[in-house]
Formats: C-alpha cells, structure tokens, sequence
C-alpha cells in the first residue's frame, strides 16, 4: 500500500512538471523541489526500519505485538536493554561483543596492511606480469564466497584452528577489493614525490611508510570501514568455524538470541540496536574521509 502511494505521487510529480514545461515556466527551481522531495521520501524510507527497532526495544512484550501497531510507546522500559544483554546464556553479550571486538581489530589491521603491501607494487613499481597478476587478483572477486566455503573449512580442519581465533581472523587478512581501492588511490599521487624522495636517499619501503601512507588517509579509513563493516556483520563463516560459546561474534550470538527470546521482540530489538550501533557511530564520525576516499580512487594524476 505504501509503495502504491509512493508511486502515485511520484507520477503526480512527474505530469505537473511536464505541464510546466509545456507551459514554459521557469522549472529549475521546480525541479529541485522534486528532487528534494523524491530524496526525503527515500530518505524515510530508509530511516523507517530503524525507528521502528529502536522504538519497539522500548515497549512492553505485549505492546509489541499490538495491532494496529503504536508507533511511540506507551511506556519506556530502559530496562530491556539489561534484560537483553545478560539474557543469553551461558555466555552473555560481553564475551560477544570482546569476541567481535578482538576480531575486527585484528581483521582490519593486517587487511590494511596486506592491502598496503600489495597495492604499492601494482600502482608504483614496474615488473614482469604486473598487469596478468593484478587482472588474476581482480578475477577472485567473481568467486562467491560460498564456493570457498568447504576448501577453507577442510584447510582450517586439517590446521586444527576450528573454533580458534585464527579460524575468525586469518582467512580475512586480505582483501582484494581493499587492494583495488589503494592501488587506484596510489595512482592518484605524483610520481614528482618518488623523484624528490629518491634525491634525499629514500628507498621504495621509506617512501611508502613515510610519503604514500600519509598522503592516502582517506582510501585507508574507506577501506577499514569496509572491513570493519564486513568483519563486525559476519555471520556464515564464525557460525561454520565456531561451535563454543565463548568463541560466537556478535551476530552468531545474536542469531542464537532470537530463538532464546522467543516471543520477546522488545528484547529481540533492544539486542539488534546495541548490536548495529558501532558500525553506525563508526560510520557517522569517519563518513568525511569515507566519501572522500572513494571520490579520488578512481581519479588519476
């Protein structure tokens, strides 16, 4: 029904600026009224979810269930999110939010740093099969992380490293779309840095650490919010690798909660808030450098 409507307006939109046109008013400023319009409704639309959640983490059990549904609570019981965070058991939300935690860190960190290493040959240096090497790389990301799925499960078996922190964090230590991204930024710097970096007696590895890293602060935080964001919302692999509790991330305790909680959405929602709020307050402070970064990767010098 909402859609219907949505659409309903946008095609009354639509017919009354053609008839402007055809009646030759002035319709720039029309236009971006239409365009103010579309983008708040889809702006709503977007928010709507996550109103929703963070409202109904504050409702009573019943409440929740109510139809037709109130879209402010009749009471605010703060005291879902305490009942929420200590309800799993035998491992609460701490030890998953420190699992999650360690994880993305760790994960991160060596994806920033193997990206670092192997996007400043592909952008930098000159070598025998550098483009087939870089178009081999780029050719993994067309492989669905679910063919890979039972090779790295087999590996990490005959490793031993099943329900170990290696399982949660070393197949993730690169990335190749991280890679991609620097590489296309480290084009973007001026090779008169390298020039003047070798007069002063810099080699490749000072060059890079000092000149290349500094300057490429924007792509490295685009490329950590990404692996953070990736990291932080996995599901599938910690839930395959993983099978002790003190070892579940945050989404596998979270995906374990929703059948503990049962008919408690109120719970169910206050758990998914304090479980999404990192990665939004992550985003909201490093949005700046996010846009930046992926405004200049594609640029050349």
């Amino acid at each position: 029904m909402v859609l219907k409507i949505a659409a309903a307006l946008l095609l009354v939109l639509i017919l009354w600026y053609v008839s402007l046109r055809i009646r030759g008013v002035n319709t720039k400023i029309w236009w971006r009224t239409i365009m103010y319009i579309i983008l708040l409704s889809g702006a709503f639309f977007m928010v709507l979810p996550f109103y929703w959640m963070i409202i109904s983490s504050f409702k009573e059990t019943q409440e929740t269930m109510n139809y037709p549904p109130t879209w402010w609570p009749e009471k605010f019981l703060w005291r879902n999110y305490i009942d929420a965070w200590v309800k799993p058991s035998p491992v609460s939300f701490t030890g998953y939010y420190m699992v999650s935690i360690w994880t993305t860190v760790a994960t991160t960190t060596g994806c920033l740093l193997t990206s670092i290493l192997a996007a400043y040959p592909f952008a930098r240096m000159n070598f025998y099969g550098k483009h087939l090497f870089f178009y081999l790389i780029i050719a993994t990301m067309m492989v669905p992380g679910q063919v890979l799925l039972i090779p790295s499960y087999i590996i990490l078996n005959w490793l031993s490293w099943l329900d170990t922190w290696q399982a949660l964090v070393v197949p993730w230590l690169a990335s190749v779309f991280s890679i991609f991204l620097m590489r296309q930024f480290f084009m973007t710097i001026p090779n008169d840095l390298w020039d003047a970096s070798q007069i002063d007696g810099a080699g490749r590895w000072r060059f890079l650490w000092l000149v290349m890293v500094p300057l490429s602060k924007p792509i490295l935080i685009t490329s950590g919010i990404f692996s953070f964001i990736g990291t932080w919302n996995s599901l599938l692999w910690p839930l395959v690798v993983t099978s002790k509790p003190e070892m579940r991330t945050l989404m596998v305790g979270l995906s374990i909660f929703t059948s503990e909680a049962g008919s408690d959405f109120n719970l169910l929602m206050a758990a998914s808030t304090f479980c999404i709020l990192p990665v939004v307050l992550v985003f909201f402070f490093l949005q700046r450098f996010f846009i930046e970064g992926i405004a200049r990767s594609g640029l050349k010098s």
